[in-house]
């Protein structure tokens, strides 16, 4: 089909004409685009050519908009930003953002590995807006295939065609006590000594979760589970108060001070987190993420990255 728009008409145009309705004249429409006054000149000229009317008016040495521009100028308006919004759907789309970074966590990575990380991307990065997003690791996971979020500091997932994961340290699951309990004191724990223990524990989807449940496993039983909570800062409140026992990540040690004692498990129970940056390998080429994983990398490599 043949196009009614005549190859005079451009955006380019259409936003130097916008300028020229705003500014007034020549030199302010040319400051306002950093381009010269002959060159708006030329493409007001252009736009009369292709419309096939006549858009402005000598008036001395100005040039008067007439009817028809405003009623172009309102049309550009409308074209140039449902076009902006476009390409910017484009661009996310094709796994290229702009000027922010949603970065989902885990809770228990924002006392050490998330600060680094925000720390990191805005000395790369100091224009980019950050945003972060908690959750567990199946909430997480989700938002990132739902393009809620670009990436998430979570376990790393098993290998999936669509995700893309850089490691950032190694974690082992302890057994979590009240610092006063009858446990105070012992280097090492096989759970089947806790069969008749209380227990606490994070809700599905959490990635401790799902070490607990291995953990188990390997035990050999079913522990009893008192109360279930969604987040790891309320879990380690429950066992501070006595309310029960749990399994924790390495990196939440010292959190609650001499309040919750970490004690390592047996060889028996060989149940470890890894934890990493994952995000959607179609926007391995995005720079934001580009920039937000040779962050993840430089930390990978750092003095004590392993303790989380």
């Amino acid at each position: 089909m043949r196009s009614q728009i005549s190859d005079e008409i451009t955006f380019r145009k259409l936003e130097i004409l916008l300028a020229y309705m705003e500014g007034g004249n020549l030199n302010a429409a040319a400051g306002k685009l950093d381009i010269s006054a002959v060159s708006v000149h030329r493409a007001l000229h252009s736009l009369e050519q292709g419309t096939g009317c006549q858009l402005f008016e000598l008036k001395g040495r100005n040039l008067a908009p007439t009817a028809a521009a405003q009623v172009l100028a309102e049309a550009s308006r409308e074209v140039v930003a449902l076009m902006a919004e476009g390409i910017a759907a484009t661009r996310r789309a094709a796994g290229y953002s702009a000027d922010s970074l949603k970065i989902g966590s885990l809770y228990s990575l924002t006392t050490s590995a998330v600060p680094d990380v925000i720390v990191g991307i805005k000395l790369r990065k100091p224009e980019l807006a950050t945003e972060l997003v908690l959750g567990s690791n199946a909430d997480l996971l989700h938002k990132l295939r739902q393009n809620a979020i670009d990436a998430a500091l979570i376990a790393v997932p098993a290998p999936e065609p669509d995700i893309e994961s850089i490691p950032l340290f190694e974690d082992d699951v302890f057994f979590a006590a009240p610092a006063n309990s009858r446990y105070a004191g012992l280097t090492e724990i096989d759970l089947r000594t806790c069969a008749r223990e209380k227990f606490v524990s994070l809700s599905e989807g959490f990635a401790t979760y799902q070490g607990f449940q291995e953990a188990f496993r390997i035990a050999g039983f079913e522990p009893i589970v008192t109360m279930r909570v969604a987040d790891i800062f309320s879990l380690m409140n429950l066992v501070s108060a006595g309310i029960g026992c749990t399994l924790l990540p390495g990196r939440m040690r010292g959190v609650f001070g001499d309040k919750v004692q970490l004690i390592p498990l047996t060889r028996d129970y060989p149940v470890r987190q890894t934890i990493g940056l994952s995000f959607l390998r179609v926007r391995e080429r995005d720079p934001n993420l580009l920039a937000l994983a040779a962050v993840c990398r430089m930390l990978r490599h750092k003095p004590g990255a392993s303790a989380g």
